[in-house]
Formats: C-alpha cells, structure tokens, sequence
C-alpha cells in the first residue's frame, strides 16, 4: 500500500456514499475511545479517506491537530476542501517521513485488510506514536467474517486495492512482534441501524450481525519506555 491510486472506488461517486454509511459508526467509535480529553493531543488517520472521521472526532473530542494520510489522490484532494479551520493537514505520502514520535492517538478504520505489508506497517505506526500511544485499528474484513468469501468478489470488482485474507488471530499476531500492547474488543453497535441494502450486506439481519458481533477494534499500545 505505497503507490497512490486516483480514488478507492472504480465509482467515485461511491465516495461520498461510504462516508455517509460510516457516519453513525464513526461516533460509535469515537464513544468507546477511553481518551476524553484530546486538546493538547495529536491525532493520525490512517486511510483518511475524504476526512471525514477527523472532522466527526474534532466535533466531539476536540483536538490540537492532527494529520491524515490516504493513497486515494482525489480523496485526499476533497479532504482539504472539506476541512475548513480546522487544524488538520491531509497527504498521500502514507510512510509518514518525518513524523517519528509525533501522535498521540492514531486511527485507521477499514483499511488494514488492504495493506500488503502488515507487519511494516505496523512498524511504521509504533515509530510515529509517541510512548504509551495507542493505534485504534478497526476491521470487520477477516476471514472469520462469514460473508468474507463473497467481500473479497466485490473488493475486487467495485474497488481499486487489493485485498489481503487475514484472521483476527492473524491481525494480533503481527501488531504484537511489531511490539504492540495487543488489546481488542468487538466493535458491538448499540444504535439503529438503517435499512440500507448495498450488496455487501445482502441480508438486514447481516447488517445486525455484522456491526454487533463481527466488526472489530484492536487497541493497540506502544510501551512506555520503562515498560518491559
């Protein structure tokens, strides 16, 4: 995942679309997050996407700034003219050059099962955290999902990426020899979910299933440098 591509969807008008579906689990995320208080702290997304899960979190848990990275040129491009004031900086350069132990928090929401090299990832995100950081990777693409089999068509036909088959355990392993703190929890959706049939979810008692028991949050922690 280190060359740019023009969009994340073969239809850009997809886009929008997602961001809108990701909405109501974006605050749902953001309502498990045990940090509270992100004023004086600095914030990565990941897979930013066009930006709007940093303008959700400056919303309600507003921080003093924060960088998104995504490899989708026009998503990154539609994030900047979205931003407003707020105190954020978007690019498409996703090895984070520069930023060794510069956040506080990082975030990435759908993306890890996207990302050939895993386990460099992983590296590079435990480098830009600073000491007792912690990396929110969210995902309910693993083989444990049981409609895996046919996501992995429609990554395919509807998507410009290419997907990757991991399980949850497999997910744990990576992050911990990278030197992670590997802690998890089901992303367990307590809202209403609205009815809205996609095809990813082709039944709505997959959508129920899927958001309550399926998708996942790996809280990740790097040590403190006292810590053994």
């Amino acid at each position: 995942m280190t060359s740019s591509i023009p969009t994340w969807y073969v239809d850009p008008d997809a886009e929008a679309a997602m961001a809108e579906g990701h909405a109501p689990i974006w605050r749902h995320l953001i309502g498990l997050m045990p940090e509270h208080d992100l004023s004086t702290k600095t914030v990565l997304d990941f897979g930013c996407n066009q930006g709007g899960f940093l303008r959700h979190l400056h919303a309600l848990r507003p921080f003093r700034k924060a960088l998104g990275v995504d490899i989708a040129e026009q998503s990154v491009a539609r994030a900047n003219d979205l931003k407003g004031m707020l105190p954020v900086q978007y690019q498409t350069d996703v090895q984070l050059v520069g930023w060794d132990d510069q956040f506080d928090i990082a975030i990435s929401h759908e993306v890890i099962y996207l990302i050939e090299d895993l386990a460099g990832h992983a590296q590079d995100i435990l480098r830009v955290l600073k000491p007792g950081g912690v990396y929110y990777a969210v995902t309910g693409c693993h083989s444990d999902n049981p409609l895996w089999p046919r996501w992995r068509d429609l990554v395919a036909e509807r998507t410009n990426t290419v997907v990757q088959d991991r399980s949850i355990t497999d997910y744990a392993e990576i992050f911990k020899a990278a030197g992670f703190l590997v802690t998890a929890r089901k992303l367990d959706f307590d809202g209403f979910l609205p009815y809205m049939p996609s095809g990813w979810l082709p039944d709505f008692r997959d959508t129920l299933d899927y958001y309550t028991q399926t998708k996942i949050v790996f809280r990740l922690i790097k040590r403190n440098d006292t810590e053994c």
